[in-house]
């Protein structure tokens, strides 16, 4: 029998570099609200959301995650061509086969780099954070790219009161490499299945495709929320979730620099800080409030905001969860590049 050789990791993982990008269309509470006979005033107080972000035609998947992409490899310091694999985690891909990784390598420049996406829905991200960290220290890559897009508006109904104020589009990127020291904790992550469609698709496939008289004359399938379970549910539950991760990564709230969760809805994000007891030094992306819910890339899209503005200073300690869809759900620190 034959020995088996196996790979050789670096001994610990960090965030070499992030990256963004913001659609150009903003799209403000007034251009929402006539639909779904609402208010500025309602839409504010029920999520946080004054403005959100639309993605043009022109602004596919993969022209943002090229965008993110190549901001997040300039900061990294590296070059294309050393991304090892390409990890897309975006559930608004609206082809199944093939995935979208594939071509934003191969646009990047990145060689024959593997390439996936990955549907763990609002929680993609912090999965594919866990994953690119696990690559680099196993050894079967040196530096990952791990990106977070959608566009949300393409599968969201602008006529449901329940969340047609809530979801946008956007993307972000980070570059996981190897470190000498630990700048990526132990991943706690998990799903809650018996909650399963609490958020999901309408079952309008057969409709996309339209009739044989009119194919494609169907409409899309539209996400559909039970609002107050997801709000309940991600309130309490993701907040132990939070301690969780602190607790793996043997870091004290009162330790922590910066929180970024998922960009889901101010009043879930208070309820969390709140249920976690955080200190007030504690600076917490509120990235939601002009960007709007962008599902897996709505942590890289706050985290950059916080570093642009100084809220997240190169080499913080930061506290990453998101929660979505399944219910799945991630949490790990990590240091701020």
């Amino acid at each position: 029998m034959a020995a088996i050789s196996g790979a050789v990791g670096a001994p610990h993982a960090r965030i070499m570099g992030i990256g963004a990008y913001r659609p150009s269309r903003l799209v403000p509470n007034s251009e929402v609200v006539d639909a779904i006979d609402s208010s500025d005033e309602w839409i504010q107080q029920r999520s946080g959301i004054r403005t959100r972000r639309f993605a043009t035609p022109e602004e596919t998947i993969q022209v943002m995650s090229v965008a993110s992409s190549r901001i997040a490899i300039e900061r990294a310091g590296i070059s294309p061509e050393q991304i090892d694999c390409v990890v897309v985690a975006t559930v608004s891909h609206l082809l199944q086969t093939p995935a979208i990784a594939p071509a934003i390598a191969h646009e990047l420049g990145t060689g024959n780099a593997a390439a996936f996406d990955i549907s763990a829905a609002c929680a993609g991200f912090c999965h594919g954070v866990s994953l690119g960290a696990d690559m680099v220290r196993g050894g079967s890559a040196r530096h990952v790219l791990v990106i977070g897009v959608e566009r949300l508006s393409d599968i969201t109904d602008m006529t449901d009161r329940g969340t047609a104020f809530i979801f946008a589009d956007g993307a972000g990127a980070v570059v996981i490499g190897p470190s000498e020291t630990p700048g990526i904790g132990p991943v706690v992550w998990g799903s809650d299945g018996e909650a399963y469609d609490y958020i999901r698709q309408r079952e309008d496939w057969r409709d996309v495709v339209g009739s044989e008289d009119s194919p494609g004359s169907g409409v899309m399938p539209h996400l559909t929320m039970q609002g107050n379970p997801v709000f309940r549910w991600a309130s309490f539950t993701m907040s132990k979730v939070a301690v969780q991760a602190l607790e793996a990564a043997g870091v004290a709230p009162e330790d922590l620099d910066v929180f970024v969760p998922h960009q889901a809805n101010m009043r879930i994000i208070d309820a969390m800080a709140r249920s976690m007891k955080l200190p007030a030094s504690v600076r917490i992306g509120r990235d939601v409030a002009d960007q709007g819910n962008t599902s897996a890339a709505s942590i890289p899209l706050a985290l950059d905001r916080m570093i642009a503005e100084g809220d997240a200073r190169s080499g913080d300690t930061a506290l990453l969860i998101a929660f979505g869809a399944g219910l799945a759900y991630a949490a790990q620190v990590v240091t701020v590049p």
